[in-house]
């Protein structure tokens, strides 16, 4: 049925649970994995700010040391499974567009999730839901903790210690 499933990964941990059921699911399908890992540029993301600005290149390619790690140790995990598997960066790209465009070769895409409502959502977005919009193919998405609630819980702790 899935002969290659894409799987975008950033390093949360929504992402590492789905790398770790995409794995699993692959190795039932006897599918083909790709991992990519989307590097946006930190002045055109929005994280950059003026007093960082002079580091911002360094950012980048630090960024980019950690992209390709994250990738390295994906392919390898895949590898020790006895999967076929490569890693995609993609470098300064718009994570959501870059997923479309990469799922066209794949038959299956596994991602994870951050589980952000509200404000955070707002701001943030969420390139899960962005990606699924504009999905042609089937999405698994595997829901990362809720990082509102544990923002919840420490309110919660905080005001129990007042």
């Amino acid at each position: 049925m899935y002969k290659k499933i894409l799987i975008p990964t950033d390093g949360s941990r929504g992402a590492d649970e789905a790398v770790r059921q995409g794995l699993e699911l692959a190795k039932l399908a006897g599918a083909e994995v790709t991992f990519m890992h989307i590097l946006e540029n930190p002045l055109t993301a929005g994280y950059a700010t003026p007093e960082t600005l002079p580091y911002s290149a360094q950012l980048y390619e630090d960024l980019k040391v950690s992209g390709v790690e994250l990738l390295e140790n994906a392919v390898l995990r895949a590898e020790g499974e006895g999967l076929t598997a490569a890693g995609v960066l993609i470098e300064s790209g718009d994570p959501v567009q870059a997923i479309h465009a990469a799922e066209a070769d794949h038959d299956l895409v596994v991602m994870g999730t951050h589980g952000r409502r509200g404000f955070n959502r707002w701001v943030f977005g969420s390139v899960a839901e962005g990606a699924l919009r504009r999905s042609t193919k089937p999405y698994l998405l595997i829901r990362g903790e809720d990082t509102d609630k544990d923002e919840d819980k420490a309110k919660d702790k905080d005001s129990a210690k007042k």
